[in-house]
C-alpha cells in the first residue's frame, strides 16, 4: 500500500553519476512518479546497515533495532527485526520479492520469532520461509495464511517497482504463499527476548487483526499501518474506522511514555507526539471535516491538519 509521492535511489544515482552508462538506464521522466523523489531525506540522519544489499536497505534506528526498508517497490515497506540476548522478533515480513530469510540471518543469529502487524500481502510475503509465527486469533488472520495470488500480482504491475528486480525472481510466479500460525496470540500477550520485552497491543481498524508492538522499558512503539507518515489507507472492506479511530486513541495515550513512533511505510521513524495529532485528525475526518479529493473510482483523499486518508468514497 504506497503511501506517498517518492525517486529510486539505484536506478537514478547511476543515471545522474555514471555518464558512460546513461544510455543504459531509464531517463528520469520515464521513472514511476512515487520512484523520483527517492531517497527520502529522513535516511540521512540513519546509520545504514550491509549498504550493498541490492534489494532491502537496512537501518539502524535503537540499539539492538533495524529497520528493513524495501524502497524499489511502491508500498515502501519497512520490517522491523528488534533483538534481545536470547532471541529476535521479526515483525512483519515484508513483500515477499527478495528473500528476507536470508537477510535476517545474516543480521542476527538470534532464533527469530516472527509477529506481523496485520495480514495484508506487503506485509507477510516472507511468513512461509519460518517456523515460528505468531498470529492475531481472528478469522481474518486465518484467511490470510492460505496465500493469495492477486494482490501480489498487483504490486509487480507496470509503475510499481523501481529498478531492477532480483535475480531469480519468477515474475509470473510471485503470489504470497501460505503458511502457518505457530502460537495464537492477543492483546497484552508479551514476549520475552532476553533483557527485552515486547507486548502486543491490538489496534483493529485498518485490519481486523491490526496491531502495535509496544517496548515499554525501551519507550519504543512500532505501529504498522495504523501510523506512518503518508496516506493511510482506510478504504479497503476488511476496515472498521470507528475502531480504527478508537485504536489511535488507545496508542495516543501512550505518548507521553514514548521515545519513538515507528510505522510500516515510507518512513521508519516518528515523534510521539505525532499520535495525539493523528487522534485528532481522524475524529475530524468521522465528523465529516477536511478537504475532500477524489482519488480513483469509489476513493477519495480526505486531508485534515496534515494528515491525509484514503477512504471509500461516500455517495
Amino acid at each position: 500500500m504506497r503511501k506517498s509521492s517518492t525517486t529510486c535511489r539505484f536506478a537514478l544515482l547511476l543515471f545522474l553519476l555514471s555518464p558512460p552508462l546513461r544510455a543504459q538506464q531509464p531517463a528520469a521522466a520515464s521513472l514511476p512518479e512515487w520512484c523520483r523523489s527517492l531517497p527520502r531525506p529522513e535516511y540521512q540522519s540513519l546509520d545504514r546497515i550491509l549498504p550493498n544489499e541490492p534489494w532491502f536497505e537496512i537501518y539502524k534506528v535503537a540499539p539492538n533495532t533495524l529497520a528493513i526498508y524495501e524502497p524499489h517497490q511502491s508500498e515502501e515497506t519497512i520490517a522491523y527485526l528488534i533483538m534481545g540476548t536470547k532471541q529476535a522478533v521479526l515483525f512483519d515480513t515484508g513483500m515477499g520479492i527478495a528473500n528476507i530469510h536470508a537477510l535476517v540471518t545474516r543480521l542476527t543469529s538470534r532464533p527469530i520469532v516472527i509477529l506481523n502487524s496485520h495480514t495484508h500481502n506487503d506485509h507477510i510475503g516472507g511468513n512461509w520461509q519460518f517456523p515460528f509465527v505468531f498470529g492475531m486469533d481472528t478469522p481474518f488472520t486465518r484467511a490470510s495464511t492460505k496465500g493469495e495470488r492477486d494482490d501480489a500480482q498487483a504490486e509487480i504491475a507496470p509503475g510499481q517497482t523501481c529498478g531492477d528486480l532480483p535475480k531469480n525472481f519468477d515474475a509470473k510466479a510471485y503470489a504470497t504463499k501460505p503458511w502457518h500460525v505457530s502460537i495464537p496470540v492477543h492483546d497484552g500477550f508479551k514476549v520475552n527476548l532476553g533483557g527485552r520485552t515486547v507486548e502486543i497491543i491490538a489496534t483493529p481498524g485498518h485490519t481486523p487483526d491490526s496491531i502495535c508492538l509496544l517496548d515499554r522499558d525501551n519507550g519504543l512503539l512500532f505501529t504498522g499501518d495504523t501510523y506512518y507518515p503518508g496516506t493511510i489507507w482506510l478504504y479497503r472492506p476488511e476496515t472498521d474506522l470507528d475502531a480504527y479511530l478508537a485504536s489511535v486513541k488507545k496508542i495516543a495515550a501512550l505518548a507521553p511514555d514514548l521515545k519513538l513512533v515507528l510505522g510500516a511505510h515510507n518512513v521508519p521513524v516518528a515523534q510521539p507526539s505525532v499520535l495525539p495529532k493523528l487522534a485528532s485528525a481522524i475524529e475530524a475526518v468521522r465528523a465529516g471535516q477536511g478537504t475532500v479529493k477524489p482519488a480513483g473510482e469509489g476513493k477519495a483523499i480526505r486531508t485534515v491538519d496534515g494528515f491525509s486518508f484514503l477512504l471509500r468514497a461516500t455517495p
